[in-house]
């Protein structure tokens, strides 16, 4: 279906304004204990052992042979200046059994205590260029000091409060967001509203991600993926830091290798676009001439760019080169990310 007015209202507000996304549903996980983080440490592709409190980090996990069970987003939660005294973890709800098997397993001889957290906690995501405003109006950091003073880096947070409700905040590479207990979500989203956040759906935030060229793990990429086959090792990689489950793959593709797939970009043409109706599905087979090369993976309509989609795809596939999608005929031109710059 073409967008609706109602997407066109959420993504004009994601992209100029300041859209609110509720994000909830992600898994959530917490570990306390003195090992927490020499524990975390070994087991995700991202350095940990000079996390402070205030700070995050982006990572995957994977399995022996250097396949991705999931990505995540790791805070260290402490006293300014102590030590950590806890790790946040959120990731895809898809991958988020496989996080929790993965850290029971392995955590055996480590003072680690493994908590749930998905039901318990809310989490909201201020979207768009407008969120620093809205964040001044709607957001004060705990202790009373100038809402001026919110994190920026990506991944720094802070203790806070929104609408006098408790919560942390969180610097994205999209905004701000907001984490709070379960039962104050709706207190937090009504003050953020109030400060002039447009609520958004998840179908329009989709479309942003999509233009940003990011993947999401369960969709664009699973199990079979290698990380820099997603263009993640400048996120969610070291290669300096110790030993960790997956690493000797990683690091032989990195120094010695170049990866059989990419991770593109696609651009569908008449008579797949529009309407999104007529757009392939996900998981139908790309095809460079008669040889196929990836599948396709998410697909959106763009107001500002029309049918778009993501796909990791065998590195003979260029970008300029056009690829038939399923057998219905349609096809795509395979185009370098982001399609946002």
């Amino acid at each position: 279906m073409a967008v609706t007015d109602t997407v066109q209202v959420e993504y004009e507000a994601l992209t100029e304004g300041c859209g609110l996304v509720d994000r909830s549903g992600r898994g959530k996980l917490a570990l306390t204990g003195a090992g927490a983080v020499e524990f975390l440490n070994g087991q995700v592709t991202n350095e940990l052992a000079d996390l402070r409190p205030g700070e995050g980090r982006y990572a995957a996990f994977l399995t022996h042979k250097g396949k991705m069970l999931g990505d995540l987003r790791i805070l260290a939660v402490g006293a300014p200046g102590g030590p950590v005294t806890e790790l946040l973890l959120d990731t895809e709800r898809t991958a988020l059994q496989a996080l929790f098997d993965t850290i029971r397993h392995y955590r055996i001889g480590y003072d680690v205590e493994l908590h749930k957290r998905t039901l318990e906690s809310g989490l909201l995501s201020l979207v768009g260029p407008g969120s620093a405003k809205v964040a001044r109006g709607a957001v004060a950091e705990a202790g009373g000091q100038a809402p001026g003073a919110l994190p920026s880096a990506e991944h720094a947070h802070t203790a806070a409060t929104v609408g006098g409700t408790p919560v942390r905040a969180i610097a994205t590479a999209e905004g701000l967001d907001v984490l709070s207990d379960a039962s104050a979500l709706e207190t937090v989203r009504g003050a953020l509203v109030d400060a002039g956040a447009v609520p958004a759906s998840e179908a329009a935030a989709e479309i942003v991600r999509v233009e940003h060229g990011r993947p999401r793990y369960g969709v664009d990429i699973d199990d079979t993926t290698i990380p820099q086959e997603a263009g993640l090792n400048e996120r969610a990689v070291s290669f300096t830091k110790g030993c960790y489950v997956g690493q000797e793959t990683v690091a032989r593709l990195h120094y010695r290798g170049k990866p059989n797939r990419h991770l593109r970009g696609l651009r569908f043409a008449p008579p797949a676009a529009p309407p999104l109706a007529a757009l392939p599905a996900h998981g139908e087979e790309l095809r460079l001439g008669e040889r196929p090369v990836g599948h396709v993976g998410s697909v959106v309509e763009s107001p500002r760019l029309g049918a778009i989609g993501l796909a990791l795809v065998r590195r003979e596939a260029a970008p300029g080169d056009t690829l038939t999608v399923g057998e219905h005929g349609a096809t795509a031109e395979v185009v370098a990310l982001p399609f946002a710059r």
